[in-house]
């Protein structure tokens, strides 16, 4: 009689987003800007009001200002960024465009997750930020019928959290 090997298959529990999710970027002083989750797309793009080329103490540098000025957590802010060559994105059309890529963190259920954004102009968008499949991927699971899960779980745990303070 054979022995059967036996396999523990250990799962890790991934966040459910939604069909959109508030996200933060530290990096530039941003809560609760409004992200559409896009499962179709391969790639995460960030609007940019300016996106320009400098220099700075003799190297080249990009330099953005995050979001549209009808975005509500919008700043006016610009921010600098290593300089690198323009990739090839494909566009919601298809179309292949040529794009800057910041990497920069997002904020989303507390966590911070390191993240490459092609820089575009989504004015005419419903959303200035997309997060596409490469961020999801290994970090998240999506259901379409839900929304703003990352949100109400930051603000549970703030709850939680002022709740369990112990004034010394």
């Amino acid at each position: 009689m054979a022995a059967e090997a036996t396999q523990t298959k250990i799962t890790t529990v991934k966040p459910l987003v939604g069909r959109s999710e508030k996200i933060s970027f530290p990096q530039f002083k941003l809560v609760n800007v409004d992200a559409k989750i896009d499962t179709g797309a391969y790639g995460s793009s960030l609007h940019c009001s300016l996106i320009d080329v400098v220099t700075e103490n003799g190297k080249k540098m990009l330099k953005v200002i995050p979001l549209r000025y009808m975005d509500k957590p919008y700043r006016g802010d610009a921010f600098l960024f290593p300089f690198s060559e323009k990739k090839k994105i494909k566009n919601s059309s298809g179309k292949v465009e040529e794009r800057y890529v910041i990497k920069t963190t997002v904020r989303i259920f507390g966590k911070d997750v390191l993240t490459e954004f092609s820089l575009t102009d989504r004015t005419n968008m419903k959303f200035s930020i997309l997060l596409g499949r490469k961020f999801l991927k290994r970090n998240f699971v999506v259901d379409v019928s839900l929304k703003d899960r990352s949100a109400k779980f930051e603000a549970r745990a703030a709850k939680l959290a002022a709740q369990t303070d112990i004034p010394k």
